[in-house]
């Protein structure tokens, strides 16, 4: 479903020396409905190798091929429309908008949808989803009235709501108490069996990586299997 051959990432030096390199040569397969989880230490490149995934930046060199689409052949305008369409996306922080609803939150990548009846059953999927992960009784709440668990439980609805086939989660536990990070990890894992999307997940956490099905390493711009 996803892979990735000779990644690589490089940006030029500020002094005109030598590019530095973050990425060397990376390659990965992951079939559909697949988790994996990518450590390594901070600055490893961890979180360039997310957004180069998810279409946020481009590669130095190299193929990234989704569904069978090649990403690097698109151009910016082609690429959004693919990304809103195909890939969701949780981060460390949630991202959430304060004046709107919890519901409203989770409508937001409807709205640049170009697919009149995926916007039109949007609003029934979303609680369905919101259901899912216990948050029924919090739909017409903001953000601010929400605890942190439960914010970033709105944030991966959110990111669910187009039906992606790839979710992105960088550090999605990084800002949570140990409980509410031990319940995303088992909603992440549940939800990537429930809703067939392959699951990627940047953590330094090794209890997360550890309930993905596979668990990479990246060291020196290169994955290493665990």
């Amino acid at each position: 479903m996803l892979e990735l051959a000779g990644i690589t990432k490089s940006y030029p030096s500020a002094a005109g020396g030598a590019e530095l390199s973050i990425l060397n040569q990376v390659d990965l397969v992951l079939s559909g409905g697949e988790s994996l989880a990518i450590i390594g230490p901070s600055g490893s490149g961890k979180s360039t190798l997310l957004n180069i995934i998810g279409t946020l930046d481009r590669p130095t060199r190299g193929k990234i091929t989704l569904a069978g689409q090649d990403l690097t052949k698109l151009d910016d305008l082609a690429l959004a429309d693919f990304r809103n369409r195909q890939i969701g996306f949780i981060f460390q922080a949630h991202h959430l908008l304060p004046q709107c609803s919890v519901l409203e939150n989770v409508l937001v990548p409807t709205l640049a949808s170009r697919d009149k009846e995926l916007r039109a059953s949007a609003p029934d999927r979303a609680r369905k989803l919101l259901e899912r992960v216990g948050l029924s009784p919090r739909l017409d709440h903001r953000p601010g009235q929400l605890s942190g668990g439960e914010r970033q439980r709105v944030a991966v609805v959110r990111a669910l709501i187009n039906q992606p086939k790839l979710l992105l989660a960088d550090e999605p536990t990084g800002a949570l108490d140990r409980a509410s990070a031990q319940n995303m990890a088992q909603l992440l894992t549940e939800l990537n069996e429930e809703q067939n999307v392959t699951l990627i997940v940047v953590t330094h956490a090794l209890d997360l990586a550890a309930k993905m099905k596979r668990t990479v390493e990246l060291e020196e711009g290169r994955l290493r299997q665990r």
